[in-house]
């Protein structure tokens, strides 16, 4: 009987005391740190020969035309070492930096306003910076790194931590975009989008009316002016019956257009100011409506238009939806913000997300740094607040 030899891959009997391969209690997110530290030295090297030999080089052709292109350049090339860092520290060291808004080049404007737009770009003056500084500190910490791997590897872990917190601190402090600079730049890209699709809709709308209305009434005009001259020998009275008619064509036809140029900037507002304007606008409301404004001078006429067209506005909608019985419109200024406040005593239920009129009347106060309140319960009373910012009016000859 041949005795069975156990292999090499069985299990150990009971009692066996063999322990496990020896291995470095490090976790997937200190390795990350520790090649960042090791990574430092190599990269901070590149970073600082860059930044300096680029702003050695263009400060000293200064004092030629091509100096300050190349300072520009310069700039330009901080800004993609510094999205590069950004990934770096992404990836290694889980920072999660949101990328600067990119320089609007593109957008017209001559070879010197982009060249002094690029020279005044505060994201690469800071990245240049950075490369300055970082490298005492990616020599420092490779050496510390370096050796500790060696030396102190059972600490290794709290010493990479440490280290790689002043890197955190230090691409959050200079690679980061400005917060708040950052969030301007979003709304006022958002509210020039609004401002040019408002104005484009108004543009068709004009030319809409224009074409659907006036146009076609003088073009029947004369048609019957030229029908009329035809009959002017032969039957003066249906000649005289079709200037009659033509003449009341001219009435509705000039009619049309003062309502059009009406709804594009009325007289009485250019001539007498939004007081008058909006006592206007109210005496044409369906619903009895008492006009206060207590201004005591004139906002620019940008913001005196808007506040008009928002009143018009409001006031078509108390017409034509609120079933309301009294309305009331108050206008005043509050240190730099000029106030409306609309109310009637309607069925109320008015919203925002309800149709595109009060959706539309927001976006147009937003885009001028406005604000627009709608207050309305169901069962009434309707409150609808707009503040728009206080310009001062400029008078021109």
């Amino acid at each position: 009987m041949t005795a069975r030899i156990p292999s090499a891959e069985a299990a150990p009997a009971d009692g066996d005391d063999r322990l496990p391969p020896a291995r470095f209690a490090f976790d997937t997110h200190t390795w990350k740190e520790i090649a960042h530290l090791l990574a430092n030295l190599p990269v901070s090297l590149l970073g600082f020969t860059y930044a300096t030999a680029a702003l050695v080089t263009s400060g000293t052709l200064t004092v030629t035309v091509i100096g300050f292109p190349l300072l520009a350049a310069t700039l330009l090339g901080a800004r993609v070492l510094g999205r590069l860092e950004r990934g770096r520290a992404r990836a290694l060291l889980g920072v999660r930096v949101d990328e600067p808004s990119p320089l609007p080049l593109g957008r017209g404007g001559g070879l010197l306003q982009r060249m002094w737009l690029a020279l005044r770009d505060p994201v690469g003056w800071r990245t240049l910076l950075y490369d300055f500084i970082r490298l005492p500190w990616g020599i420092c910490t490779f050496v510390i790194t370096f050796t500790s791997l060696f030396v102190l590897w059972p600490v290794l872990p709290f010493i990479a931590r440490g280290l790689s917190n002043v890197d955190r601190v230090m691409v959050r402090g200079l690679l980061s975009p400005s917060d708040e600079l950052e969030r301007r730049i979003a709304e006022l890209e958002s509210d020039r989008g609004i401002v040019v699709d408002t104005a484009a809709a108004d543009l068709r709308r004009i030319e809409r009316d224009l074409h659907d209305g006036a146009q076609a009434r003088l073009v029947n005009l004369a048609m019957g002016l030229g029908l009329a001259k035809e009959k002017l020998l032969e039957d003066p009275d249906s000649a005289a019956a079709m200037v009659e008619e033509a003449h009341g064509e001219v009435k509705l036809a000039l009619q049309e257009l003062r309502d059009l140029a009406r709804g594009i900037h009325p007289a009485v507002l250019t001539d007498r100011g939004l007081d008058a304007a909006l006592s206007s606008v109210a005496s044409r409301c369906t619903v009895p409506v008492k006009v206060t404004a207590d201004l005591e001078s004139r906002p620019a006429a940008a913001i005196e238009g808007i506040a008009y067209f928002t009143v018009s506005e409001l006031l078509q909608n108390i017409s034509k939806h609120s079933g309301a019985r009294t309305a009331s419109v108050d206008v005043w200024r509050s240190a730099d913000r000029l106030l409306i406040q609309v109310r009637d005593d309607g069925r109320g239920g008015a919203r925002l997300d309800a149709g595109s009129g009060m959706r539309g009347l927001s976006e147009r106060l937003g885009a001028v740094d406005g604000l627009f309140v709608v207050d309305s319960p169901a069962g009434g009373p309707t409150t609808v607040t707009a503040e728009l910012p206080w310009r001062d009016r400029t008078e021109t000859s």
